[in-house]
């Protein structure tokens, strides 16, 4: 049988092993390694065929390409053509190992950390300064036309955390007497102005009860003489009369009065029946306002031993001690702190704050450093409210009309006031 010669190849050829083609995938990958490299690297010039190819020059994002296999040994002269070829690598003959690769944008997105968007706002939001209120920072702002902010002074920023503090949402409801042992000294002006800036500042509105067996004048405090004889004479007692019926805050306010947000529970006035709230009747009105009202204040009548005054103290939550600037009403404060104590109330006097209103504009004669002094170690908290004829009068209280100082003091008072509900 007469032996297959393979065929000759040109003279250019001469010397080089033959490397039989078994198939169109060997055929395509010897052609692709004759093509020249669209874009040459001078740092790394291309190998030829079957060599070793360099390392990468630097560091970069390689791509995980398999090397090609090695190329098969040549074959003697004289000897017959390996009849087996290596399986073609899916790189063609030639190609280097590994290859840069430039990493995508969806790479680029997937390595990234995820933001987040909810608890950490301020990465897409630029912070701005609050705005400055009054003074030269106002003026500059305003002229500005907000161009220039340098941000709120000291004393806005305190006027800012006492608004705060006062607007504090709570859970729940909470109640504050406030009382004394001796009557004229700013009990209900103080139930009144701190009442109105509750009311002013947070968001639900407060209820204050006038329970002072004495015939109380909380609400024509709040609202003026003419204008609360013009309103529905409906007191205290004639919410008790009716109490089994109330079921809505609709049905409660026709027995209450409204002074803008507060809202207010009038006064027994007839002297025949004024002293008549018991303790439990009290307990009873309390239970009541709390499923609509988280903030009572209670403007207790003067001294701790009347009908009611166990029912307000086994409910408060924190007290407000009001006191004057005389020497007999510093003494009279710090006896009802200390009978407190004394009676199983030794949380509530710990936790008191004493107002000291200077309502008569007491003489220089006065150390009032030494009254606040003597008052101060016995109490949580003790705020002075400066003279001013908006309340020292005796009648209508509105923040309008009172002095920045004064109602600074009630901020003061209604931020301790919602500090002390736990």
């Amino acid at each position: 049988m007469p032996a297959v010669t393979p065929e000759m190849s040109s003279s250019s050829d001469a010397g080089k092993p033959v490397t039989r083609r078994s198939s169109w995938a060997e055929a395509a990958a010897a052609a692709d390694a004759n093509k020249p490299s669209r874009a040459p690297s001078a740092a790394a010039p291309t190998a030829p065929a079957g060599a070793a190819s360099p390392a990468p020059a630097a560091p970069g994002p390689i791509s995980s390409v398999p090397a090609p296999a090695p190329a098969p040994p040549a074959s003697a002269p004289g000897e017959p053509a390996a009849q087996a070829v290596a399986p073609a690598s899916d790189a063609p003959a030639g190609t280097p190992a590994f290859r840069r690769s430039r990493p995508t944008v969806a790479d680029t997105i997937a390595d990234s950390p995820m933001p987040d968007f909810i608890s950490s706002p301020g990465l897409f939001v630029k912070e701005q300064k609050p705005r400055p209120k009054g003074g030269i920072r106002g003026a500059l702002y305003n002229m500005t036309g907000g161009a220039w902010n340098l941000g709120p002074g000291p004393k806005q920023r305190q006027e800012d955390e006492l608004a705060r503090r006062i607007s504090r949402q709570l859970q729940g409801s909470y109640n504050t007497a406030i009382l004394s042992l001796k009557g004229g000294i700013g009990k209900t002006s103080t139930t009144v102005g701190v009442g109105l800036t509750l009311a002013e500042y947070r968001g639900d509105a407060p209820c204050a009860i006038d329970a002072n067996p004495d015939s109380g004048d909380l609400v024509e405090r709040a609202l003026g003489e003419g204008i609360y004889q013009q309103s529905s004479p409906r007191t205290i007692t004639d919410l008790l009369e009716n109490i089994e019926s109330i079921d809505s805050l609709t049905a409660l306010a026709r027995y209450m009065h409204h002074a803008g947000r507060l809202h207010l529970i009038a006064g027994e006035q007839d002297p025949e029946v004024s002293d008549s709230l018991t303790a439990e009747e009290y307990l009873r009105i309390r239970k009541l306002i709390s499923s609509y009202y988280s903030v009572a204040l209670t403007d207790c009548g003067t001294g701790v031993t009347h009908n009611a005054m166990s029912g307000i103290l086994q409910s408060a939550d924190n007290l407000v001690i009001a006191a004057g600037y005389a020497v007999s009403g510093a003494k009279r404060a710090r006896s009802t702190l200390h009978w407190l104590a004394s009676h199983g109330y030794e949380d509530l006097a710990r936790n008191a704050i004493v107002v000291i209103t200077d309502k008569d504009e007491v003489s220089s004669r006065v150390d009032k450093d030494a009254i606040e002094e003597h008052l101060a170690g016995i109490c949580r908290e003790l705020i002075a409210v400066p003279h001013d004829r908006g309340v020292a009068d005796g009648d209508l209280v509105t923040l309008d009309v009172l002095k920045p100082e004064t109602r600074r003091a009630y901020k003061e008072i209604a931020a301790a006031i919602v500090d002390g509900y736990r």
